[in-house]
């Protein structure tokens, strides 16, 4: 399985350069394909969800290496990383809406707050807004 997404038409082929979540599937296809390409990796230095890549280490050099590997594999399937939206070498991190440091994981205090602060639902779609929030 490589990194690009391809298909063929009667008049061309195509390359998407960004993922196609609304195709049916698409995150699912491309959740298998980062569970592949980083299976050595996962749970022992690294989690994967989608495009949310989390790289832990118990210090700075074995962190740096970490981070080399995941990066040359990134680049060997044709993946890339938006810098913009990369953080290196943090000692806490927001990831999936819980709080990451040396001390564990905890809820985020910003996503509690919004829970406790919600109304009370009284119809179904008002009690599904609350569980697709929590």
């Amino acid at each position: 399985m490589c990194g690009r997404q391809l298909f063929d038409t009667h008049s061309r082929h195509y390359e998407y350069l960004v993922m196609p979540f609304g195709l049916t599937n698409a995150p699912a296809t491309f959740q298998g394909l980062m569970n592949s390409i980083f299976q050595r990796f996962l749970r022992k230095f690294l989690l994967v969800f989608l495009d949310d890549i989390l790289v832990y280490s118990k210090n700075i050099t074995e962190h740096i290496q970490h981070l080399k590997e995941v990066l040359q594999t990134l680049r060997i399937h044709s993946l890339f990383a938006k810098r913009s939206k990369c953080y290196f070498v943090v000692s806490e991190v927001e990831y999936l809406g819980h709080i990451i440091n040396a001390h564990g994981v905890s809820a985020n205090s910003n996503k509690v707050a919004a829970m406790v602060s919600w109304p009370l639902p009284r119809t179904l779609k008002q009690l599904r807004g609350f569980f697709g929030l929590s």
